[in-house]
């Protein structure tokens, strides 16, 4: 299919959608299905996000990752998958999951090119073929999702993030890799975060006080901090939670291990 073509059906597609709303007003609360959701860490920046029966995967790292404690044979079923950004330790197994599981890849426009010139199905792509960018929202069966920006460097296209709202109500937003900057409290006041997961690395990211400082804008009710204790990272979350306390003692800092998940209800985990 040519770049014409494409073009030409997306606005089609476009066409048929533009009447339903995107991501969910704040102000409007979802009926609640009681289940709640599932976060589980997989080291780095991989998260395995689970509700109402859907299964979806952010930075699917597996293969190569010195802390994730599975591998990809032992995953059975995606529905979708995020990437934040084009760059080794995000993309992960993107590509192979998708192929394996069905899963729908949501990604930077020019990222899912990429991936479909090197053998992603357009099947497995948001809209038959193409990704979003910064800005962009959709509703899905269970759960919405808004493509925030991230600061930071990517192989194709532009780094993001996510925040992503579930039916039951549950906000979580993963930042991607990124440093800190100030509309993350406009995202967050346009949709308000449950769970912040944050990078507190360095080096490539925000450090722990960068991070803790984010805590002030984006204001969640708990936060998670991720891509540390790999490579060349900062080894553990101690500083963040220190320095967590310091600056926003009103949130709840929880330090999952790879492997360990919690399950949020609007915030509140179990």
């Amino acid at each position: 299919m040519n770049r014409l073509t494409r073009i030409f059906s997306f606005i089609i597609v476009m066409s048929v959608i533009s009447a339903s709303t995107a991501f969910a007003a704040p102000a409007q609360k979802p009926a609640s299905s009681g289940d709640g959701v599932t976060v589980t860490w997989l080291g780095q920046s991989a998260f395995k996000l689970e509700h109402g029966g859907k299964t979806i995967f952010i930075d699917p790292f597996i293969t190569g990752n010195p802390n994730c404690p599975i591998t990809l044979g032992d995953i059975k079923t995606a529905d979708y998958i995020l990437v934040t950004h084009d760059h080794f330790d995000h993309v992960g197994d993107t590509i192979e999951l998708a192929k394996k599981t069905g899963a729908i890849v949501i990604a930077n426009y020019d990222t899912v090119a990429k991936f479909q010139a090197n053998g992603l199905p357009p099947e497995n792509v948001l809209l038959g073929g193409f990704g979003r960018n910064v800005g962009g929202s959709m509703d899905f069966d269970g759960f919405s999702l808004v493509m925030t920006p991230a600061i930071h460097s990517s192989a194709s296209g532009s780094p993001c993030g996510y925040i992503i709202r579930f039916s039951d109500g549950t906000s979580i937003y993963h930042a991607g890799d990124t440093g800190i900057f100030s509309d993350m409290e406009l995202y967050a006041r346009l949709y308000p975060v449950d769970v912040a997961i944050l990078p507190i690395g360095n080096i490539m990211t925000m450090d722990a006080f960068q991070a803790a400082e984010s805590l002030r804008m984006i204001r969640p009710k708990t936060a998670i901090p991720m891509h540390y204790g790999s490579f060349f990272l900062e080894p553990s979350a101690d500083e963040f939670v220190k320095q967590a306390k310091r600056t926003a003692p009103e949130v709840d800092v929880m330090v999952l291990t790879p492997g360990q998940g919690y399950v949020f209800h609007g915030g509140r985990h179990k």
